[in-house]
């Protein structure tokens, strides 16, 4: 029976940890908080991220990382992306030597523009071929709900990747495997950014054709700066790309989704971190990348607007205003 870790309790985490126990594996979820860590136990439920879902027996929770990770085969990150660094500072010595290294997380870290898996390997000394990353339109609640969904295993190592994909088959959850890591991973960070965008117009009222627009453009601003850093244009077609960015920026369930709607409706940045229970990474995310492409000489324009709003002070009806009126070129 393959052994999982899964270090992050929250919604995706708790869910992620749910699919694999569905799909036979033994999972232990790693909780900061004892009192989570005993109601988990006790309800079998993390009611403060996924209320009314049932986990399964194979689920055990602890405080105790190093309980945790004790014989993992495979050791799931789930924390926010820009805590990454610090978490893995103190999980390293932890890591049992051979496991494999699966990233959930989808940012890009402030200061090094780093994508998760480079941060993995600096941090860890894990070579390429140990770590993944598992992106697509993935929706923790639905997930947990064991509605229908469709996933991607992002590996160098074909092999490692057709192992997780094998951890983590259920009736419910596809996972598909794409050699395509830089691809992947850069779908996933940027969707968030661009679904901030879909989130902010839907709080000005706009309708379909307005967010049809942001995703369609978002898309290819992506694909750009993912063609810049090596990747596969095809990724951005797949799950990974399109699939994800779809599902980020039109459903009420997304994080990023529902921040930037209430941007539009007028709250500021504080405002809304005041309301919200959960991480929307795109809000620190948007900054990163941005740097990215300016590294790299890609432009970036619905990035450069969620920028302006989140943190320069703009207001969503004047970045509207201002990529409306952006100098007409060919599609």
């Amino acid at each position: 029976m393959t052994r999982a870790a899964v270090l992050g309790a929250g919604s995706w985490g708790t869910t992620f940890a749910k699919v694999l126990a569905d799909a036979g594996c033994s999972v232990a979820l790693h909780a900061r908080r004892p009192e989570l860590v005993e109601t988990i136990a006790r309800t079998r439920e993390n009611a403060d991220y996924l209320p009314g879902v049932r986990l399964p027996a194979a689920v055990r929770a602890t405080v105790d990382p190093a309980e945790a990770l004790d014989g993992a085969d495979v050791v799931v990150l789930a924390v926010p992306s820009q805590t990454l660094r610090d978490n893995l500072a103190g999980w390293t010595p932890l890591l049992p030597p051979e496991a494999s290294l699966l990233s959930l997380m989808k940012g890009v870290e402030l200061g090094t523009t780093k994508r998760m898996s480079e941060v993995i390997c600096e941090v860890t000394g894990a070579g390429a071929d140990r770590v993944a990353a598992l992106s697509g339109p993935n929706l923790a609640r639905e997930i947990a709900e064991e509605q229908p969904s469709a996933t991607v295993i992002a590996c160098s190592d074909t092999e490692r990747a057709e192992l997780l994909q094998a951890a983590c088959g259920t009736p419910y959850f596809r996972p598909y495997t794409n050699p395509d890591l830089v691809g992947c991973e850069l779908g996933g960070a940027v969707k968030n950014v661009i679904a901030l965008a879909c989130g902010v117009a839907t709080g000005l009222g706009f309708g379909d054709n307005t967010r049809a627009s942001l995703i369609t453009r978002g898309l290819a601003e992506t694909a750009r700066l993912g063609m810049a850093l090596g990747a596969d244009v095809t990724t951005f077609a797949g799950l990974a790309g399109l699939g994800d960015l779809v599902a980020t920026c039109s459903s009420p369930l997304s994080r990023n989704r529902t921040f930037g709607e209430h941007l539009g409706q007028g709250m500021s940045v504080a405002e809304v971190l005041q309301i919200t229970k959960q991480t929307a990474e795109g809000v620190k995310t948007c900054r990163s990348v941005l740097d990215l492409a300016r590294a790299h000489g890609v432009d970036v324009p619905i990035t450069e607007a969620v920028v302006r709003v989140c943190h320069e002070g703009e207001s969503a009806a004047q970045m509207v205003r201002e990529m409306m009126s952006r100098e007409a070129k060919p599609e």
